[in-house]
């Protein structure tokens, strides 16, 4: 079991968070501003684009649309952010998490779940045809990569005998569960991608469908958003450590600077890795996800109940 963290942490930890989406929405831009030659100017400068996006965000006007719904638009935009920050409540910074329940890994799901109806909201309340299909996008998305991700968070808690995140950081004292649990692990990180509707899954934001979900938000509404889904993508990808890297676990550092350099290591390979897939039609994948990803996660908790049982 994780040790609880003191009460000033629950304070800290939304700005933590925050910090950490902003470096990483900076190393995206200074990759991207690498893979265009360059002509960004310096890595600093490029780094230094996302802030000025969300400076130049915070003075925009709110867009209205005709016969909208601003309230259950602007519930889900806020409710983006929110559930990333609560599905980061369980996770472990070393061995101390804010809350370490009982069923912490079914918590964070629950909040992944909360994420999928705050999405739709968002793209249900300008009462735009693009924006709902944003919304929908992100539902069908949700269908094809939810239970090949199910699947990986259970078989980690199946090898750990618990459904609390600290002692299933505390079952990988001696071998992390990546190495005995490869395709688990794969998949959630595809799954991390997928819930910040990022990368190869941008389907929700799409540019055919003029921005999908964010079509007709400006200003401070856009920017919820767009953080949201930052956050999301640094949640999801730190759930990854004390899941199948060990979290604090290792030689010669102190607990929280490896759970620190493990997230940095899969946030790094995320952010790099997405210039290496297309963007992934959702029939496609949830054809790849049921015919070819469930089968072999199937396998995988086979393999690890099998273990278990056998200790």
């Amino acid at each position: 079991m994780a040790d609880t963290a003191p009460v000033w942490a629950v304070v800290l930890l939304p700005f933590a968070l925050a910090a950490a989406a902003a470096l990483v929405a900076g190393f995206d831009a200074v990759l991207a501003a690498a893979a265009a030659g360059g002509r960004q100017g310096s890595p600093l400068r490029a780094a230094q684009a996302p802030l000025r996006a969300g400076l130049r965000l915070l003075g925009q006007q709110p867009r209205r649309t005709t016969a909208g719904d601003p309230w259950l638009g602007r519930i889900g935009l806020a409710l983006v952010p929110v559930a990333a920050v609560l599905a980061g409540a369980v996770l472990p910074w070393g061995f101390r998490a804010v809350t370490d329940p009982v069923v912490g890994v079914v918590w964070f799901n629950a909040m992944e779940a909360l994420a999928w109806a705050a999405v739709w909201l968002a793209g249900w309340g300008p009462n735009s045809a693009l924006s709902l299909v944003g919304g929908y996008r992100f539902l069908a998305q949700g269908l094809a990569y939810e239970l090949p991700h199910m699947l990986a968070l259970t078989t980690a808690a199946l090898g750990a005998e618990s459904l609390r995140v600290g002692e299933v950081v505390t079952a990988q004292r001696g071998l992390w569960f990546a190495v005995w649990m490869p395709v688990a692990f794969a998949v959630f990180l595809l799954s991390a991608l997928a819930m910040a509707f990022w990368g190869p899954f941008d389907h929700p934001l799409g540019r055919d469908a003029a921005g999908g979900a964010a079509a007709e938000y400006a200003g401070v509404d856009r920017l919820v958003l767009l953080a949201g889904r930052w956050l999301l993508l640094v949640v999801t990808a730190g759930f990854s450590v004390p899941l199948f890297l060990g979290g604090g676990h290792g030689p010669w550092l102190p607990a929280w600077a490896w759970t620190l350099l493990k997230t940095a290591a899969v946030l790094g390979l995320l952010v790099a890795g997405r210039r290496l897939l297309p963007t992934l039609r959702m029939e496609r994948y949830m054809e790849f996800a049921w015919t070819v990803l469930v089968p072999l996660t199937l396998l995988q908790a086979l393999a690890v109940a099998i273990v278990v049982l056998d200790r």
